[in-house]
């Protein structure tokens, strides 16, 4: 009689564990995800550069809508760097979770 609701108490003990490495696993994808967008938006405003265009509005306009408040584009030369802060419950994680990506083009000849 004594292992009577043993399952019970087993599941209610593991159940922050499972939930904190759903979390972890959830926040690796996003940031994941984050790092494509980025990608994408360097190559968007390198070849905006490299056409004549805004290399910054470029960038911006390839992400989604929560991402614009989180980037940052800069541009020396030929090179488009853009650098986006996954969106996170927890803002310290989201800071050490940022990404950044660069892309160059050069104007045709």
């Amino acid at each position: 009689m004594a292992e009577r609701g043993q399952a019970t108490v087993e599941l209610v003990a593991a159940l922050p564990a499972l939930l904190l490495a759903a979390l972890v696993a959830l926040q690796l994808l996003v940031a994941g995800y984050a790092m494509t967008l980025a990608d994408g938006a360097a190559e968007a405003g390198a070849l905006a550069l490299a056409s004549g265009g805004s290399a910054a509005e470029a960038a911006r306009a390839a992400l989604p809508g929560w991402a614009k408040d989180d980037v940052a584009v800069a541009i020396e030369g030929d090179r488009v760097s853009v650098r986006l802060r996954p969106p996170s419950p927890i803002d310290a994680l989201s800071d050490r979770l940022t990404v950044s990506s660069t892309a160059a083009a050069r104007r045709a000849r």
